[in-house]
């Protein structure tokens, strides 16, 4: 049986990593896909469980590095988290643990190697002191003492030993994690950031070392040599450095899933045998009543059945202002309740809620991988065997080649200016930049836009909505409320309030959507919610309501009902015929067969409406609306919006063919409806927007759900996936043209035009900002 299943991975410090694990698990039988995203440190992997179990996935895991795979089987060695928050999953809090402890760790080992880089550099500042005062013998500060090993004996600086004593704690002890990573992807027969790191700092320390107690090994390759124990240890302060830097650049990346979490409520107020107690909020189950007092989180999802109040619903749909809410209105778990208290009923607790929904397609979103990252994926597969190459080939121009053709004279040494350009060569390259590229901005964009009411499914939604040029448009319930509203009121000899209240009594048993409309409009206009019963009522399907008020005979309904029962309408046509052509429903009112008045009723547009289609058609989109309504009536709504195009009298069904018809014509595009009756257009579209209710997230519906139904949301999120989708070009412009620029200016290609070199030093310090660089462009986002 297939099953696919998300585990955090512990000890991932490259792109490399990710493309070793990603080959090491692929191998395994029964494996039927896997993707490990360095951003989010975390693998899904699809798998037959008949053939292959998480045990055997851990263990490749483990053999493709210092890796930690955290499993469901880890949660049993794991303290329980607060017992409200249930969708925070154990092994995640594990994964949370390890990584809290790695980077404790991590910082005391950086404080113990930057003690030793301090002294290094105090040492140096000393040098450069006694040769401005003009001291020949710089290095007889500590003077020097012999050594004799059988028959060879050597005069050596004491301060070469001191460094050499420093160094060597530090690269083996501070730097031991680079040596074990190295042997493991050894022993897997493959290499990643950590060998690079090794090969340099263990190079530049066994050089140093055989020069300083044998100094006559390389006496007669030129020139005087001398040691560099200081690059081994300020290139494993600066990376381990760079490492702390960049975990703490992950977290605030990463802080958008536990702000979410931290929203949900710890303790509810549940109603039971009659008396109030308080549990905690993973006891509650559907069904029960519980109560919300003011200044209180609401504890899950719900049904108001007594008490009114305004509820702060901004943690889940990003709308600042407080929403009035009554008996029979929905309540969100996590939302604050501000002013007054009201009983509800739970209908969706734990996992089901709207939160750990929104939690889930978060979560979802952050692991997903956006097109864009193949290439750097497919340079990062290659490129620690392509850097030891150009290293090795650096070493051999350097030694061979450069003294040969006189690019360096008789006066330099040639093995240390070659080992010197290979360690910097190793160091200075970095494919860390290229992985954090774009998860690193997928992580904070899509966890910026959930808070915000954009909930984003993954990251090839939020890299195609930066490319559509063409939005489609469902008109009843997207552009318009959805809900038939009384918009006009046409009396004939009596006053319109008068005329309404009449309509209202007549309409009050008809379950028509526009005998409703009327009932509310009263209600609405004479703050009244109580409305008199008529005397009679009888629905007539297809043309209105006959009713009896007052003794009156009173006749509801379109021309066709009137006609037949005698009344006469051409006084009051003209008014049909404005109200008609403005994409209006009137419904004539005659009172003991005579015109009273007439009242339109429409589906009006929603106040936002105009001014986004102005903003899109801005952006350059071309705007197109689809409705099932008659022709007249859309065009006047698209007349009024001045949208495009129009496609009107389009059933259900024909809405998906109607986006493939653009798509057949090379449009790139984007469809916003309901996600309930566009379910086919939304997926047939390529980027497929689904407008909620502010209860229903409509997971399944779209690519991107916008929460509440806000229409700005909708420019929101296309000029969010732009920002986004910038940002992700520029970490890879700065990447790659980081290696690209850097790995040959270590080579030494200053050298024969500028005499410059770069050190190995100042070759780590770029390496480890290179990747806190692209963190902390990705999270501009969060400004923006």
């Amino acid at each position: 049986m297939k099953t696919t299943k998300t585990f955090p991975i512990v000890g991932m410090h490259c792109a490399s990593c990710k493309s070793l694990i990603e080959r090491r698990v692929s191998k395994l039988e029964g494996v039927l896909g896997v993707d490990v995203n360095f951003g989010t440190e975390k693998m899904v992997v699809s798998y037959d469980d008949s053939k292959v179990d998480i045990e055997i996935i851990k263990k490749a895991v483990k053999s493709a590095g210092s890796y930690e795979l955290v499993t469901d089987e880890d949660e049993t060695k794991l303290v329980s988290p607060p017992e409200a928050v249930k969708i925070n999953e154990k092994k995640e809090d594990k994964a949370n643990k390890l990584k809290s402890e790695e980077y404790r760790r991590l910082k005391k080992k950086v404080m113990w190697v930057g003690a030793g880089a301090f002294i290094f550099a105090v040492q140096m500042a000393l040098m450069l002191v006694r040769r401005s005062l003009g001291f020949s013998e710089q290095m007889s500060l500590f003077g020097k003492f012999y050594i004799v090993f059988g028959g060879y004996s050597s005069e050596i600086p004491a301060i070469y030993v001191i460094q050499f004593l420093i160094a060597t704690p530090v690269l083996f002890w501070g730097g031991r994690q680079f040596f074990t990573s190295t042997w493991q992807a050894l022993k897997a027969r493959a290499a990643n950031m950590d060998t690079l790191i090794a090969l340099g700092t263990f190079t530049a320390w066994l050089f140093s070392t055989i020069v300083l107690f044998f100094p006559g090994v390389f006496s007669s390759l030129g020139g005087e040599v001398a040691v560099f124990f200081e690059a081994s240890v300020f290139i494993t302060f600066f990376i381990l450095l760079g490492r702390l830097l960049e975990m703490r650049a992950k977290n605030r990346a990463s802080d958008a899933i536990y702000k979410l979490l931290e929203l949900q409520a710890r303790e509810a107020t549940v109603i039971r045998e009659g008396t109030e107690e308080k549990i905690p909020v993973d006891e509650v189950v559907v069904g029960d009543v519980l109560i919300v007092k003011p200044g209180e989180k609401i504890p899950v999802d719900g049904k108001i059945i007594g008490g009114a109040s305004t509820v702060d619903e901004s943690t889940v749909t990003g709308e600042s202002i407080p929403v009035e809410k009554k008996k029979g209105d929905a309540v969100v778990g996590s939302t604050m309740n501000k002013t007054g208290s009201f009983k509800f009923k739970a209908t969706r607790v734990g996992s089901e809620t709207m939160l750990a929904q929104i939690v889930e397609m978060v979560k979802e979103a952050q692991n997903s991988q956006a097109p864009i990252q193949k290439l750097a994926d497919k340079v990062s597969a290659i490129f620690i065997p392509v850097v030891v190459s150009i290293a090795f080939f650096s070493f051999v121009f350097w030694f061979v080649l450069a003294p040969a053709f006189g690019i360096i004279g008789s006066d330099v040494n040639h093995i240390q200016i070659a080992v010197y350009v290979a360690t910097t060569v190793l160091i200075i390259a970095c494919p860390c930049a290229l992985g954090l590229a774009t998860p690193t901005a997928v992580l904070v964009g899509t966890g910026k836009a959930a808070s915000k009411g954009i909930l984003i499914r993954n990251a090839e939604a939020l890299e195609v909505a930066n490319k559509i040029d063409t939005i489609i448009f469902d008109k009843t319930g997207t552009l318009t409320k959805g809900q038939p509203e009384v918009v006009e009121i046409i009396s004939s000899g009596m006053k319109e309030r008068s005329l309404l209240e009449i309509a209202a009594v007549a309409e009050k048993n008809s379950e028509h959507p526009l005998g409703i409309a009327i009932v509310k409009r009263w209600q609405r206009d004479s703050s009244q919610q109580e409305i008199n019963d008529p005397e009679k009522f009888d629905s007539i399907p297809g043309m209105g309501v006959f009713a009896e008020v007052k003794r009156k005979t009173i006749f509801i309904g379109n021309e066709r009902l009137l006609e037949e029962k005698g009344v006469i309408i051409n006084g009051i046509r003209k008014d049909l015929n404005r109200l008609q052509r403005e994409g209006k429903t009137p419904m004539i009112v005659a009172i003991d067969n005579e015109i009273a008045g007439v009242i339109a009723v429409a589906d009006t547009i929603k106040k936002s409406a105009n001014k986004v289609i102005q903003e899109l058609q801005k952006l350059g989109l071309k705007v197109v609306m689809l409705t099932g309504d008659n022709t007249r009536i859309a065009k006047s709504i698209a007349k009024s919006l001045k949208i495009d195009e129009v496609k009107a009298e389009i059933l259900p069904r024909d809405k998906a063919n109607a986006v493939k018809m653009l798509q057949e014509e090379g449009r790139v595009v984007g469809m916003v409806g309901d996600g309930i009756n566009d379910a086919p257009a939304l997926a047939q579209a390529d980027i497929g927007i689904a407008m909620g209710t502010g209860t229903d997230v409509a997971i399944e519906s779209g690519d991107i759900v916008i929460v509440r139904g806000n229409l700005e949301k909708v420019v929101e999120t296309i000029k969010f996936s732009g920002q986004t989708l910038r940002i992700i070009r520029q970490n890879l412009g700065w990447a790659f043209g980081y290696n690209i620029i850097g790995i040959p200016i270590a080579a030494g290609v200053l050298y024969p035009f500028f005499g410059i070199l770069l050190s190995p030093i100042i070759g780590s310090m770029a390496m480890a900002f290179s990747s806190v660089s692209v963190l902390l462009n990705s999270l501009r986002l969060k400004r923006l």
